[in-house]
């Protein structure tokens, strides 16, 4: 299932920034940054408790922000792309 996590890190601190970097870390782990704080990531229900487990780990409650959207399997008709930046398919393999 495709899964679109987003968060806002605040970073007003050193730990925040720390806190950051971390959380980015644990992302593109599992997916694809698709904008700043935004990533897609295409996981199996246990790996989402993994991701879910690692972030809650890093992020601080009382300052932080987790979304997590869940577009299923289907996710295809549900992402519409517009603008210059080059779109992907989370299926195809990564060439670095």
């Amino acid at each position: 299932m495709l899964v679109l996590i987003t968060y806002d890190v605040n970073t007003q601190d050193a730990q925040g920034s720390r806190r950051l970097r971390k959380v980015s870390k644990v992302c593109v782990n599992y997916g694809q940054r698709v904008q700043n704080s935004v990533f897609e990531c295409l996981l199996s229900p246990a790996e989402l408790c993994v991701v879910k487990s690692q972030l809650f780990s890093i992020l601080d409650g009382t300052k932080d922000s987790l979304r997590i959207y869940n577009l299923g399997n289907s996710y295809k008709t549900r992402i519409e792309h517009y603008g210059a930046k080059q779109t992907y398919s989370p299926e195809e393999p990564m060439i670095f």
